[in-house]
C-alpha cells in the first residue's frame, strides 16, 4: 500500500473544536513557513465556522485571511470545509449566488473542497461540485457518518457511488460526533473501497476516546487519508494528534514519511499558543477530556454546550438528562437526520422544547417545521406522517431540490449591499450574514476614514443624555 497521507486541521477545526474558533491570523502566521514545509498533503484552513467568527468576533476580513494564507504557504494544499447548498450558513442558497462563491473561493487560493451536506442528500451537492469542477478545484465529497437503523455500510456505499458520478475526486468520512469505533471502520472502509476509484480519507473527533483506534483500522482497511491536529491542540473534542500518528507508522508499509524534527518546530510554536488559551480561559479543560455520552446520545459537543445554555436561559438545567434522553426520539420522528450543522441545532433545540413545555411539539420552531416540509433535503428515512400533517396542516411538503424553488438572488444581494462593497467578496459576505457583515463592513469604512469608532459611540451616547 501507498504511503497514508496527512490533512492537518489545525488552522480551522482544531481551535473550532476546542476554543470556539478564535484563532487570529496574528497567532496563526509565525506557524505559516512551519506548516508549510513539513509536506503535509493538505492543510484545512477556511470554511466551518471561520468566516462567520472572522466577520463577527476577530474583526478579520475572512478573503484576506485566505489569501495571506495562500501567498505565504506556496507548497501545500489548503482545503476548506463547505455546507453544499448552505455554503457557510445557515439556509439553502440559490444557485447562482452558490457558483460565485466557489469561484472565488478557489481563485482565492483553495485547492481542496470538502463538501457536506448534513442529511445526506446528493442533490444538495450537485451545484457546488459541478462549480468546484468548472473551477479546476479538487472536489472531496462527505459521508456524514451516524448511526440509526437506515445508516449501514450498504447505504453508505451506495451513496458514495453517487458522490462519484456526480464528480467527486476523493470522499471523506466525516465523523462529527467521534462515532465510528474501530471494527466498524475497517468494514466501512474495505467496502468504500470496494466499490469506488477514488480515495477515501476519514475525518474522526476524538471526543468518545475512540478516533485513535478507529482510524488505525482505517488506516490497515486502505484508508488514503487521514486527519489530525499538531498535538497542543489534539484531543478532546478534536482530533487525533499528528505526531503520535506519524510515530506510530514510522517504519511500516503506512509510513507518512514525515519527519517529526519539522512537526516538533510546529508543536513548539503552538504549544505557547495552547498555554495562552488556558490562561485566558478560552481553552477550557472540560473540552479535553473523553465525553462517553456522545456514545449514548451521538451528540457533538458544540450541539451540547448550545443545548446547556438554552436550558440555563431557561432556567431548567436540571432538565439535561431529559432533553438527551428526548434528541434520539425527535430524530427519530424527523427521519434519522445526522446530527451535524444544522440539523444538531434544529433537533437539539426542538427537544429542549420538548422538555421544557412538558408536552412534545406543543412549540415547533420554524426550523424544524423547514425540515419536515423538505426544506433542507431528503431525509435518510421517511419522517413520521402523523406529527408532519400535524405541523404542516395544509401546507404540502416538497420533495423536488429545494434550491429549485429559489429564484436567482445574486443581483438582488449586491443592490442590497452595494454602498459597502470594497471587493468583489464582499457581496458574498454579506449574503453569509447580512448583518454581521454589514457591521464588519462599517467598522472597516471607519478605520478607513481614521475614525475611532468607540470614541464616536461613546459621543453619541453623551449627547443623547
Amino acid at each position: 500500500m501507498a504511503k497514508v497521507k496527512i490533512t492537518d486541521l489545525i488552522l480551522r477545526d482544531a481551535h473550532q473544536s476546542l476554543i470556539a474558533t478564535r484563532m487570529t491570523l496574528d497567532e496563526m502566521r509565525p506557524a505559516f513557513p512551519l506548516l508549510d514545509k513539513v509536506g503535509y498533503y493538505a492543510l484545512e484552513v477556511w470554511g466551518g465556522a471561520t468566516f462567520d467568527a472572522c466577520l463577527r468576533f476577530l474583526d478579520e476580513d475572512p478573503w484576506e485571511r485566505l489569501r495571506i494564507m495562500r501567498r505565504e504557504m506556496p507548497n501545500t494544499k489548503l482545503q476548506m470545509l463547505f455546507r453544499g447548498q448552505n455554503m457557510l450558513g445557515y439556509r439553502p442558497y440559490a444557485d447562482d449566488v452558490v457558483e460565485y462563491f466557489v469561484q472565488k473561493t478557489v481563485a482565492n487560493g483553495i485547492d481542496i473542497m470538502r463538501i457536506f451536506d448534513a442529511l445526506n442528500d446528493p442533490r444538495n451537492l450537485e451545484t457546488a461540485i459541478k462549480a468546484a469542477k468548472k473551477e479546476g478545484g479538487h472536489v472531496q465529497a462527505c459521508i456524514s457518518y451516524t448511526l440509526s437503523p437506515v445508516h449501514n455500510n450498504e447505504y453508505f456505499m451506495n451513496y458514495t457511488k453517487e458522490l462519484e458520478n456526480l464528480g467527486a475526486d476523493s470522499i471523506c468520512i466525516k465523523d462529527m460526533a467521534g462515532l465510528l469505533k474501530p471494527f466498524t471502520t475497517y468494514e466501512l472502509v474495505k467496502s468504500l473501497k470496494s466499490v469506488l476509484k477514488i480515495p477515501v480519507e476519514i475525518h474522526s473527533h476524538t471526543t468518545s476516546g475512540m478516533a485513535e483506534m478507529s482510524i488505525l483500522k482505517g488506516i490497515e482497511a486502505g484508508a488514503d487519508i487521514v486527519d489530525t491536529v499538531i498535538s497542543p491542540l489534539a484531543g478532546g473534542t478534536s482530533h487525533i494528534a499528528t505526531e503520535s500518528l506519524v510515530a506510530a507508522l514510522q517504519g511500516t508499509e503506512y509510513d507518512t514519511g514525515l519527519d517529526l524534527d519539522k512537526l516538533n518546530e510546529v508543536r513548539a510554536y503552538f504549544a505557547t499558543l495552547r498555554e495562552k488559551y488556558l490562561k485566558t480561559g478560552q481553552l477550557n479543560p472540560k473540552v479535553l477530556g473523553v465525553d462517553a455520552n456522545t456514545l449514548l446520545y451521538q451528540v457533538p459537543g458544540g450541539m451540547l454546550s448550545n443545548m446547556i445554555k438554552q436550558l440555563k436561559d431557561a432556567g431548567k438545567e436540571d432538565q439535561l438528562q431529559a432533553v438527551l434522553e428526548e434528541i434520539p426520539r425527535v430524530r427519530e420522528d424527523a427521519g434519522y437526520p445526522p446530527l451535524v450543522t444544522p440539523t444538531s441545532q434544529i433537533v437539539g433545540t426542538q427537544a429542549v422544547f420538548n422538555v421544557i413545555m412538558g408536552e412534545r411539539y406543543k412549540m415547533v420552531t420554524k426550523e424544524f417545521k423547514g425540515l419536515m416540509h423538505g426544506d433542507y433535503g431528503k431525509t435518510p428515512a421517511p419522517v413520521n406522517a402523523e406529527l408532519q400533517k400535524k405541523i404542516l396542516g395544509d401546507d404540502k411538503p416538497i420533495t423536488c431540490r429545494f434550491a429549485d424553488t429559489l429564484k436567482p438572488e445574486l443581483e438582488t444581494l449586491k443592490k442590497e449591499c452595494e454602498k459597502w462593497i470594497e471587493q468583489p467578496e464582499d457581496v458574498l459576505s454579506y449574503a453569509q450574514f447580512p448583518q454581521v457583515a454589514t457591521k464588519f463592513f462599517e467598522k472597516r469604512r471607519d478605520k478607513e476614514l481614521g475614525i475611532d469608532a468607540e470614541h464616536v459611540d461613546k459621543a453619541n451616547k453623551i449627547a443623547a443624555i
